[in-house]
This record gives structure tokens, sequence and C-alpha cells, in this order.
């Protein structure tokens, strides 16, 4: 998940994000580890036994189950091994999730989706029961990864879309292979740009301070802090960036605890944002997209979307998604779902 500012935000100084992030892990053990007012029941029931690699219920095998028609697979790529979920017929779909969730975030919409398109819901490299090496986490290595993976199933040209870090891959894939994709959609979150480093270390009035750029840039405490208790970040961050609270099920949220528990799993998704530096300037060389794009987003990102995306997207439609926060795919999946196909029409 990440945040650019716009030009509304007067600032006197612009902070770099590698320079914020002692501070910000000050910030973030206090937030972390203190049972601060605003914590919700279901935060302070969940426990780490609850979550532990031990309970099955929450893996893969047993909630591709769940979703009829649908199985999962694994597919040794560029030396690692992705894991996807796929089903249903038509011209192939590929939906990348994000940041704190997996493959798992798409699940609502995986069945409306399926009845015209067969879809591929991969957990990228590091994500979930995908292998997690040390290092390839830019996103135009992990756009490489997809279009691997694309080649292997035998498609010559795909749909893709993709939420928070999944939309900074397929803005990446789109940009980079040209010549595999045919249709782009952009789920409310841009491509790391130069604005990143503008972000500021104090809250400036923006509903949620976007505190955890900076917390996952910083590399070891992170993983000692937060194994097996990471579910402690992923609550804070789906009640404040809810508009309905219960879409996130309780379910939903042990199956993404249970992704992220381990030391492995952190330092693995923190590298996705510690090579924004290094994806800030590939979107610098990156050709301008001509696919035809659409963009969903909620009502404070859409103004972030319409400042970022035309500057290296030509063919742009930008649409809102009333009612909802950052987790538009769980807030309003129906919504999502019918504007993607008419879009894919």
């Amino acid at each position: 998940m990440e945040v650019i500012p716009g030009k509304y935000w007067d600032i006197s100084i612009a902070i770099v994000i590698t320079t914020t992030t002692k501070i910000i892990t000050t910030f973030s053990l206090i937030v972390l580890l203190s049972d601060f007012e605003g914590f919700s029941q279901t935060e302070k029931k969940m426990t780490t036994q609850i979550t532990t690699q031990q309970n099955d219920k929450y893996d893969d095998k047993y909630i591709v189950g769940l979703i009829p028609g649908f199985t999962d697979h694994y597919q040794n790529v560029n030396g690692l091994k992705l894991h996807y979920v796929t089903g249903g017929h038509g011209a192939p779909l590929i939906l990348l999730p994000g940041w704190p969730q997996t493959w798992w975030s798409y699940h609502k919409v995986m069945p409306i989706l399926a009845k015209h398109h067969k879809v591929i819901v991969i957990d990228f490299r590091g994500m979930g029961s995908s292998e997690k090496p040390a290092d390839g986490y830019s996103k135009k290595n992990m756009a490489g990864d997809i279009a691997s993976l694309i080649k292997l199933m035998g498609f010559e040209k795909i749909n893709i879309a993709g939420h928070d870090i999944g939309a900074n891959i397929a803005i990446s894939f789109a940009g980079n292979y040209p010549e595999l994709t045919e249709n782009l959609i952009v789920l409310d979150t841009p491509h790391p740009e130069e604005d990143l480093y503008k972000l500021p270390m104090l809250p400036v009035g923006l509903p949620v301070h976007p505190w955890w750029v900076a917390f996952n840039q910083i590399k070891e405490l992170p993983e000692q802090l937060l194994e097996g208790r990471f579910y402690i970040v992923q609550q804070w961050l789906f009640d404040k960036m809810l508009v309905n609270k219960d879409s996130i099920s309780e379910f939903d949220r042990r199956v993404y605890a249970k992704a992220y528990e381990t030391k492995e799993a952190i330092r693995a998704s923190n590298a996705w944002y510690q090579t924004f530096p290094e994806d800030i300037q590939d979107i610098k060389h990156m050709k301008v997209n001509e696919a035809q794009t659409l963009a969903l987003g909620s009502a404070d990102t859409i103004p972030m979307l319409e400042r970022s995306l035309r500057n290296y997207i030509e063919n742009l439609q930008i649409k809102e998604i009333k009612s909802s926060g950052h987790f538009i795919l769980e807030q309003q999946p129906s919504e999502v779902a019918k504007l993607i196909l008419e879009f894919l029409k």
C-alpha cells in the first residue's frame, strides 16, 4: 500500500524516505507494542496462537476449495516457484494482489469475473505461498516474472489488473511488455514516482498517515518485532482504511495473518517497498503505455490517480468507487467486477 502526495500539500521541507526511518521506527514501535485506544475487540481477541502455521484452515489448499470452479497451481519461473489460482473460461485476465494481503483479496470478484474470463490470480514474488528469494523485488523484475509465467501458460496476450503493490507491477508490465498486454486495470494505486521522496514526516491532515512506507524500508527490525504478530499491523490498516470494517471478515483477516506471520514473509513483503528508489528510476525510462486502461479508486485516491497516471498512460479512463476506502475489492466487489467486465467487453 502506498500513498503519493498531491500538489496541494503545503509543506516546507521534502523528507527523503530513507532519512525518515529512524523516527518512523520509534513511532511505529509505540503503535505496535502499545494497547492503544482504538484497537477493535477483534484485534484484542486475536492471538499468535490463532495464527500459527499449525492451523491449516487458512492454507491455500483449504480456502481455494471455498470458491467453486477454482484450483491452485505452482510453476517454476525465473528461478523461483510462483503460486497462482485459476478458474473460468474466456480471454485471460491476470489479477495481482497487494500488501498486506494475498490472492485471497480477489475472492469476492473471482466467481463473477470467471463467468466471462479465464481468471488467474497470482501470489507474486515474495507473497503468500510463492517463494521468497533474497532479491529481485523491483516492479520491473517482478513484471518479468509475470511475463515468463504467461508465456509458459501459452498465452499470447492478456488483460492484467493489480491492486496496491500489484498495481505497481501491472503498470510496469504494461509499460515493459506492451506486446503481451491487451488491457490494463489499475486499482486504487499508481506506480512509485519522485513524489514519494516528499512524503512528510508528520501527519498533514490526511485520513491516514502513511507511516508504513518508511517503516517498511527498514531491514531486519520489522521481522524481529512482528514475527507471529504481524496481524497487529494488518488489523490497524484494515480498520483505518475500510468504510465498513466487516467487509474484510475475521476469517479473511486470519488468512492474511497466517500469510505474513513468519520472518521470511515480512522480510520479502518489505522488499517490495525497499525497491521503490529503483522503481522510481524505472518509470522515468518506461515507454508511454498505449494499452486501453481503466483506473478504479476510492474518493480519496481519485485525485492522486488523475495526477500520476496521465504522466505515463495514454488511453485512460478513471472511475470512482463510492462508499469505499483503499480496499475496494472487499468493500464494493459487485461494482468493481461490473466495471471491469464492462471495460473488457
